[in-house]
């Protein structure tokens, strides 16, 4: 269960934070004004580029989760606003939305970038403008030290975390000779060295690793590259050419090629019953939470609640039409992370000031255990302060039948490493 901190507890030896309550002490006009004042989010949103099928789910996926929190009375009382800046995926754009959020909009907040490359290039930015920065990515970034005191991704697990976890599943149950498809940037290279590490840690062999661009529109052209003694594919690709990748490989192998198993990245927003994807039956793939309704409603028993709120089907397509496949093993973290702002917030006494931002920051901090439950779908997390990073289950599913049904849940012991960094040392 979560620690439930006390105020107390939380603002004890916040420092800066004993000033702004003096100041709202003799200044009673200035509490009254934070309190009728919206809380501004700044959504920093793949609108265009490469992230655009996941930016325009995690969109529908929190203006739900606003609209469920502004029904219950907002954050404190106060209104809850999301200011939407497209970054266009580009990380030189990602930091100058950041700035219009600290600078322009006086948000509170900006949140909700998905692609590592431009969280890596948004960060900086952020820690400068003193502007909380709550991703829902997956790379390592923020628990590998590279980033701020500023930067947390509380709901979302990391590549690190997730592969460690896989590794022996897929050495024990589906082959020994891997060869990695991975995506060229960040996020893919995480894939690289970490996989590649944990499966060696098993005793596997890492045949070949092959980066794909994510501008490539066709895919041909690696698949020779492959080594004849391959057992197991495992691909990670992302972009816009996701479902050419896919049928592509069919094409290429003919249904005589190695096993698969992937992430769901290469598959995210694409119907697996679409034509020329039939070779995909049997082969395994890791999501962070199932498309597909389980019929063990115990795996994920808030499951069916988040999906009638954000109008997703049993099938992880739109209630309004059922070609529109959603981003569903990647979205729920925009969901959670507005969820766990709220109680941040409100353990947190905040005030949109600095002084506020600090004390909402050290209440993330000190938060430990998050159970499942309808503002957490996804499952229980164990929540590192000092690396700020989330660790959760993580689901392995099959494709049998024209649908993914879950094979394996790992533990979240499964996804525990050494820590690389400690944030709560640093200064704001």
């Amino acid at each position: 269960m979560q620690k439930h901190h006390s105020r107390r507890d939380v603002l004890k030896g916040f420092g800066a934070a004993g000033a702004a309550a003096a100041v709202s002490s003799v200044m009673p006009g200035y509490a009254q004004a934070q309190s009728s004042e919206p809380i501004r989010i700044g959504f920093q949103v793949h609108r265009t580029g490469i992230g655009a099928a996941y930016g325009r789910w995690y969109e529908r996926v929190t203006n739900a989760a606003v609209e469920r929190i502004n029904g219950m009375g907002g954050i404190m009382g106060r209104p809850v606003e999301i200011i939407a800046e497209d970054d266009g995926t580009d990380p030189k754009r990602g930091a100058e939305v950041v700035e219009k959020f600290a600078t322009e909009h006086r948000c509170d907040l900006a949140f909700g970038t998905l692609f590592s490359h431009v969280v890596i290039g948004s960060a900086p930015r952020a820690g400068e403008l003193k502007i909380p920065y709550l991703v829902v990515s997956e790379g390592n970034h923020v628990a590998s030290g590279i980033l701020n005191r500023y930067t947390l991704q509380p709901c979302i697990t990391n590549v690190q975390s997730q592969v460690q976890a896989m590794a022996p599943f897929v050495h024990d149950n589906l082959g020994r000779k891997v060869t990695m498809l991975f995506a060229d940037f960040a996020f893919g290279h995480d894939h690289r060295d970490a996989f590649s590490a944990a499966f060696e840690q098993q005793g596997g062999t890492i045949l070949e690793k092959i980066a794909i661009p994510t501008t490539a529109t066709s895919f041909s052209q690696y698949f020779p590259r492959i080594p004849r003694d391959t057992e197991i594919l495992y691909h990670v690709v992302v972009g816009p050419a996701v479902l050419t990748f896919v049928k592509e490989l069919g094409e290429f192998f003919g249904g005589q090629g190695p096993g698969l198993f992937g992430y769901i990245d290469s598959l995210e927003a694409v119907d697996i019953n679409s034509p020329g994807l039939e070779f995909l039956e049997g082969s395994h793939l890791w999501e962070g939470m199932p498309r597909y309704t389980q019929s063990d409603s115990s795996i994920l028993p808030y499951d069916a609640a988040y999906r009638e709120m954000i109008g997703v089907d049993e099938n992880g397509a739109s209630v309004t039409d059922s070609r529109d496949v959603s981003t569903y093993a990647h979205m729920f973290g925009c969901w959670e992370t507005l969820n766990l702002v709220k109680d941040a917030m409100e353990m947190a006494d905040y005030t949109s000031d600095h002084a506020g931002r600090v004390r909402m920051i050290e209440a993330i901090e000190a938060m430990r255990e998050i159970p499942a439950s309808i503002n957490h779908p996804q499952g229980d997390k164990i929540f590192n302060g000092k690396t700020h990073q989330v660790f959760g289950h993580q689901y392995i599913t099959r494709v049998a039948n024209g649908r993914l049904d879950v094979a394996h849940v790992t533990s979240i012991e499964d996804t525990f490493y050494p820590d690389q960094v400690d944030y709560t040392t640093l200064p704001f």
